[in-house]
């Protein structure tokens, strides 16, 4: 297969415990038109089913560009090889859940490759990102807090967090916030794979 008829990666990282609730809604609505368009191939990886184990401190990755534990090296080749990465979270406590937030500190090892090992762009492949948020509440602190989180670490990632869809109120569970954060989803969607 020549280079004119590669397929793009998207990658999404599912960080939900609930695989057919508010979030999975959400993201459905979002990858909808990239399912129609044959030139994506998605991958999707959950979180909850890759048990991440948290970061150590113990700074192997500042030695050697690797982790100490192998447990993410799936997610480390499929990362590279994306060209939009797309996390789908639930908010906890104005937050990503526990096993994301495993994933996210995991990526301790970018930065060291930077700024201990002296790596400029230890990933270099560059892509956009998608922040997809489901959330209780209506406040928005969450939503200030996660984007920063994945700025940071993107930032050493050669990504880019290029848009963000947030459903919010999901208690309350009115049909008109669910359609609203729907569209927003599909209208992000429709806006990185450059149609009206």
């Amino acid at each position: 297969m020549g280079l004119l008829n590669r397929k793009k990666n998207l990658l999404v990282m599912f960080a939900s415990p609930n695989s057919q609730q508010n979030t999975r809604t959400l993201l459905n609505s979002f990858l909808q038109p990239f399912e129609q368009d044959k030139d994506w191939k998605i991958t999707e990886m959950n979180t909850y089913e890759m048990r991440a184990k948290p970061c150590v401190g113990c700074r192997a990755c500042a030695k050697k560009e690797q982790c100490v534990f192998d447990d993410l090296n799936d997610f480390d080749k499929a990362f590279r090889q994306s060209d939009l990465f797309v996390v789908a979270s639930p908010v906890y406590f104005d937050s990503f859940p526990s096993p994301f937030k495993a994933v996210l500190d995991r990526m301790q090892r970018y930065f060291e490759a930077r700024f201990s090992l002296g790596i400029e762009q230890s990933i270099k492949k560059s892509r956009k990102a998608v922040l997809l948020l489901t959330m209780g509440s209506e406040q928005e602190t969450a939503i200030e807090v996660t984007i920063r989180q994945l700025e940071m670490a993107f930032g050493v990632m050669n990504t880019e967090l290029s848009g963000c869809a947030v459903w919010s109120g999901t208690d309350r569970n009115k049909a008109e916030d669910r359609a609203f954060a729907q569209k927003k989803a599909h209208e992000l969607a429709l806006e990185i794979l450059g149609r009206p």
